[in-house]
């Protein structure tokens, strides 16, 4: 019986992100971490050596040259993630990237293209369509028993305290604001509740040290349908999504960040139904499935130009709450 293949993986930054990655790392069919770097020697080799990772790289230079990985994850703050992405490419490294892929639709482009055109392969770091609930949802809502998608809301909002201008969070220079951090997951969700591209946005925030901290938007389709969202860091944790059908509703209550038992609600004309997809960690997802299409050769799914697609409706978001007025969504 041969033994299952596993690809190395390197992590950019000892970020407190990876207290959630690493363990996921463990349940892992196909990825094991070989190397941790921090641009501080010292807190490389002292991460490294509490979470038994072998080998510690004292910049991220070091990492993304190291022969023994194959595969480089950059959680670094969203402002270097082309930098870094890039400088792994160009070693011959398979690179997931965190969200959102860059600032910009426009540099997020360039990067994809870039990436494309040397054949190096590239996923963008949202976990929640790798959880098996997502495959089901979407093979509901394309059955038809719900009739089409009339609207969506999502919502993802959690409490900074203090909002600290020191947080990176908040940094306009590093990419910060929440339409970025959290926003970014509704309006995905909502494109991908959809299955078509907004052709108009509109959106109100509250700014403060020169970056968003909440924002309600409104997006609408060339058939005239809508969809809306809210997300900040000023309100309690929310993270859920409803997407109202012809003949249903389909509620999920965790979309962003699944319970254990992976639940969500279908209302219809029968009654409401309590679905489960239970047993799946979506990090380990993402993990396995980036580390499959590395061994086998295979295509990233979904497409990293899906962060393309998404940055676009971003950036008419972030330009109408800055203007308050309605601002048309680049078409690609």
């Amino acid at each position: 019986m041969s033994l299952p293949r596993t690809v190395r993986w390197g992590i950019l930054g000892v970020a407190k992100i990876n207290e959630r990655i690493l363990p996921a790392f463990a349940r892992s069919q196909h990825a094991r971490v070989v190397a941790l770097a921090s641009r501080d020697p010292q807190r490389a080799i002292a991460a490294a050596k509490a979470a038994h990772i072998p080998i510690a790289c004292g910049s991220y230079e070091e990492l993304v040259r190291h022969p023994e990985v194959d595969v480089v994850y950059n959680p670094l703050p969203n402002h270097l993630h082309a930098e870094w992405t890039r400088a792994a490419i160009e070693q011959g490294k398979t690179v997931l990237c965190e969200k959102p892929l860059c600032p910009t639709a426009a540099e997020a482009q360039e990067l994809q293209s870039w990436c494309k055109a040397r054949g190096g392969r590239l996923m963008d770091g949202f976990m929640w369509p790798h959880h098996p609930r997502t495959a089901k949802m979407r093979a509901l809502l394309d059955s038809g028993l719900l009739g089409p998608v009339l609207r969506v809301h999502g919502v993802f909002t959690f409490r900074m305290d203090p909002i600290d201008p020191a947080n990176i969070r908040l940094k306009a220079e590093a990419g910060g604001g929440s339409l970025l951090d959290v926003g970014c997951y509704p309006v995905y969700g909502i494109r991908w509740a959809m299955g078509v591209e907004p052709v108009r946005v509109f959106a109100r925030a509250t700014f403060l040290h020169g970056v968003d901290i909440a924002m309600t938007g409104q997006m609408e389709f060339e058939d005239g349908r809508l969809a809306s969202f809210d997300c900040g860091f000023n309100a309690p944790l929310r993270m859920g999504m409803e997407v109202v059908c012809e003949k249903g509703v389909v509620r999920i209550p965790r979309m962003w960040l699944p319970s254990p038992k992976g639940e969500y609600e279908v209302d219809h004309a029968d009654g409401t139904d309590l679905c489960m997809v239970e047993g799946h960690d979506q990090i380990t997802c993402m993990i396995d499935h980036l580390s499959e299409a590395v061994l086998n050769n295979t295509p990233v799914r979904p497409d990293p130009y899906e962060a393309v697609k998404t940055l676009r409706v971003l950036d008419a978001l972030a330009q109408s709450a800055r203007s308050g007025k309605p601002v048309d969504v680049v078409r690609g």
